[in-house]
This record gives C-alpha cells, structure tokens and sequence, in this order.
C-alpha cells in the first residue's frame, strides 16, 4: 500500500485568466498541465510549502496565498495524490519554470482544452462550474 503524497497547487489569477503550466517531457506526467505548485514537507503547512515551491519552481519571491479552493484524493500512475489548491496573488509574472516547459494564462472556458494531469482535474472543473474566478478570496460558509 503506497503512501498518501501530500500536495499544494498555486491558482494564479489576472485579468479574468487562470495561469496553467505544462510539465517538462523528463517530469512524470510530463506533457500534461498543472497548476504550480509541489509536495509539502515534513513540518510545513500547506501555505509555506506552496511559498517555497513557487519560489523553487516560478523563482517568485513574494506571493500572497489566500484561500482554500479546493481539495481533493485521485489516483495516478499508482500514487494516490492528495492536492490542496490555494489561490495564490503575487506583483510578479511568472515566465520562467524549473519543471514546466510552457507556462500559459486561460480564460476559464479555455482551461478544458489544456490536456490536464489528473490530480488537477477537480480544480479545473471547480473553476469552471462555479466561475469562482469572480471571487477568489471569498470564503465559502456551511
């Protein structure tokens, strides 16, 4: 029984678009699309992790990490994933990454056409069902 690979995800917004990036043919899942983003640590939260990562993988060295979007356990390539995505606000633009070979802004209705890694699938189809991009920073209340 494999173990549980804790991860977080950057939801990058401006503009009404969305930043999606493309893993490196060498990546596993390389080709696929993703939002940035990497394992978490032993001892880090989610929000640190996701700060160091994206300075890691996009060089950026101030984000502002806000809410919880989404999260959600999938499967894939025998590993189950599971991903915490953040919407993530920064000054800078990303245009360079250590592990994507493609870094692209979407509208939300363009996101479906991008052939996504699987563990990013439930924020993608968030995103488009709730059109959530209006309110990124809004807490959602139960």
């Amino acid at each position: 029984m494999s173990r549980t690979l804790q991860v977080v995800g950057a939801v990058f917004h401006r503009d009404g678009q969305i930043l999606a990036c493309r893993r490196r043919p060498d990546k596993a899942e390389g080709g696929k699309w993703e939002f940035p983003g990497g394992k978490i640590e032993l001892g880090e939260t989610p929000e640190s992790a996701l700060r160091r990562e994206l300075a890691e993988e996009l060089g950026l060295g101030r984000v502002s990490v806000g809410n919880l979007l989404t999260r959600e356990v999938s499967k894939s390539h025998g590993r189950t994933i599971d991903l915490a995505c953040y919407w993530v606000e920064t000054s800078e633009s990303p245009t360079v990454s250590s592990d994507h070979d493609k870094l692209r802004w979407c509208s939300i209705d363009e996101l479906s056409a991008l052939d996504w890694a699987a563990a990013d699938l439930p924020t993608v189809s968030a995103l488009q069902d709730a059109q959530t991009i209006s309110a990124p920073n809004r807490r959602e209340h139960k």
